[in-house]
């Protein structure tokens, strides 16, 4: 049974933390008594979230620029508390072929999925190391694992939050900061907006993704992944040869869930807003 009296008074800092995986992890940790902080570039958005739920902190976070990440940071420290856990979750997922995808997307989602992961790291880090504690968990994919059609950069980019979370986690093993990764399936938020799950696949819940990150502060590890059907099939095929593999990802429909059977309309409103914000 997990003893989640741990969490009571962590204070805890989630990017991305307005909707989706963020707020449903910003809840659940404050439900356990963690003191909680969100931000999030939709200014508006979180302000709504933080003042519904009394969060200690909330703010605007673009997590691409230096400043507004290190500001955020030192808002937390002064009014709210030394950080024990950073949780990288912002992140973008626009679908379709590479050769579709505008140069404007591609550095989008690299400068969020990737830089803002190093970058939120690299300043967690940094305050966490002189006190010889401290978590960060940084918002992967099994995508990360894998390789999906119609998300061939969104695929790179948490390839590279994987190893670069691993090489952290080896890099100061003894330093008393601990790192982990999260790899969730596609999962019932804006982000997968208009995407149909492939066979056998269902998606998770925001609430399965919040309630691994509260296990991993309980017992941190170097990765977990949800749900527990679809981290358990990319693993297994992960092992097999690649023409076996890919065979039995297009059986399921991995080859056609983000491109032909994605609900166009519902795609571009979300694609819409990750360009606007």
């Amino acid at each position: 049974m997990t003893d989640t009296s741990k969490i009571r008074g962590k204070v805890v800092v989630i990017t991305g933390g307005a909707r989706g995986i963020g707020l449903a992890t910003a809840t659940a940790l404050q439900a356990l008594g963690a003191k909680v902080a969100i931000g999030d570039i939709d200014e508006a958005t979180v302000k709504e979230s933080g003042t519904a739920r009394g969060f200690e902190l909330y703010g605007k976070l673009d997590v691409t620029d230096a400043s507004s990440f290190e500001s955020f940071l030192d808002e937390v420290e002064r009014t709210v508390g030394p950080i024990d856990v950073l949780v990288n979750n912002a992140g973008i997922m626009p679908t379709g072929k590479l050769v579709d995808e505008p140069d404007q997307i591609t550095r989008r989602i690299l400068d969020i999925n990737v830089y803002g992961v190093i970058l939120g790291s690299k300043l967690g880090l940094a305050r966490m190391l002189p006190r010889g504690s401290g978590h960060v968990i940084n918002i992967a994919s099994l995508a990360g694992e894998t390789h999906i059609p119609g998300l061939a950069t969104y695929n790179a980019s948490k390839h590279a939050v994987l190893g670069f979370t691993d090489t952290l986690r080896e890099e100061y093993r003894e330093s008393g900061v601990r790192f982990s990764s999260v790899l969730p399936t596609l999962t019932n938020t804006e982000l997968g907006a208009g995407v149909t799950a492939p066979k056998l696949l269902r998606p998770a819940e925001p609430e399965e993704i919040a309630d691994a990150i509260v296990g991993l502060i309980v017992a941190p590890k170097s990765k977990v992944r949800v749900t527990a059907v679809a981290g358990f099939i990319s693993q297994v095929v992960g092992l097999l040869p690649d023409a076996v593999g890919d065979g039995i990802a297009r059986a399921l429909g991995a080859g056609h869930a983000f491109l032909d059977d994605v609900d166009a309309e519902k795609r571009k409103a979300y694609e819409d807003r990750a360009r606007s914000v």
